[in-house]
Parts: structure tokens; sequence; C-alpha cells
């Protein structure tokens, strides 16, 4: 056997995908679809069910890249809270349940160049930034664990984390008081 068929043989490559590469080409399939579908659809209770797909999906990713904690983050703060969140939403706001044409602004050419080119930029970077690097997920030690990620989040990242929450907080602040304010123009208390 010559050297470069043993080295080709040995290398992993781009035609002989394991399992869970396939695997996760077909969740990233499925959720850039159900991605799709949220994003399209007519009826805004259906996106929001597509969404919680979408999200789902991301989940799935995250499980197979073995990053489990990030996985059930994913879980409870994107499935779990934002989308029940975008569903009171719109059961308390009278928002149209059904088809709506307040749901489509006319703007899809525009937003499908738009959003093709962000795709394609992101496609480019992340392939040439990524093109000779293969990532071991077996050897070098747990990446996704509940410890790593915690020494990384608070080690390097506790400043935007905290940041964040403010910000956070001061939106919930505004939304109460804009809501309010509302409430006593109409009438109410």
């Amino acid at each position: 056997m010559s050297t470069a068929v043993r080295l080709a043989a040995d290398a992993p490559g781009f035609l002989s995908p394991t399992g869970v590469e396939i695997l996760f080409l077909l969740v990233g399939l499925l959720t850039l679809g159900a991605a799709v579908a949220a994003v399209t659809g007519r009826q805004l209770v259906h996106a929001a069910l597509w969404l919680v797909v979408a999200l789902g999906g991301i989940a799935v990713e995250y499980l197979l890249l073995s990053a489990e904690f990030i996985a059930w983050v994913q879980v409870l703060i994107y499935v779990g809270s934002v989308v029940v969140l975008i569903l009171f939403g719109l059961m308390l706001t009278k928002a149209p349940i059904g088809r709506s044409p307040d749901a489509d602004s006319g703007n899809r050419p525009v937003a499908l160049a738009v959003a093709a080119v962000a795709a394609a930029t992101l496609v480019t970077v992340v392939v040439d930034a990524f093109r000779t690097a293969w990532i071991d997920l077996d050897g070098g030690g747990p990446q996704g664990t509940t410890r790593v990620t915690g020494e990384m989040l608070f080690r390097h990242w506790v400043l935007p984390f905290e940041a964040l929450s403010v910000l956070l907080l001061a939106a919930l602040v505004g939304a109460i008081v804009l809501s309010r304010r509302k409430s006593r123009r109409n009438g109410a208390r």
C-alpha cells in the first residue's frame, strides 16, 4: 500500500462521514426547513410552533457536538421561555390568530436578497476560517460540560454577562412602565 493511500485512509475526510456527521447534517436540514417555515408562515401561531422545532433542532445539534449543558439551556430558555412568552403575547394582545394580511409587508424580494447575501457571507467566513481545522470531539478533554462552560463564562465573560442582565432588567422595567401608561390612558387601572 502506498504512503498516500495509507495517509488518506488514516485521516478524516470529506467523503467518509461518520454516523454522527450524517445525523448532524440531517438535523441541520430539518432545522433550516423549520426556520424557513417560521419566517415565511402567514399564521403567527404556526410560525411560533415552527420556531419551537427550529430551536429544538439547534438543541439537538448541541447534543451531537457533546455540549449537553448548552443544549439543555437552549431547551429551557429558548424553547421553554421565549416561545411561551411569544405565544402568551399573541394571546394577550388580541393579535390575529388565523391568516393575517398584516403578517406580510410585501418586502419578500428585498428580504430574500439580504438573507442570501448574509448567508453567503457567513458560509464564506466559516469555510475560510475552518478550512483545514479538524475538531477532535473524542480527545482533548470535555468541551461542553457544565464545569468547562461555567469556568469560561465566569472567568472570561462575566462583565458582558452582567451587562446583559442589566439590559434585560431595564427592558423589563421599560415594558412595565409603557404598559401601565397605556392602560391609564384607556381608563383602566
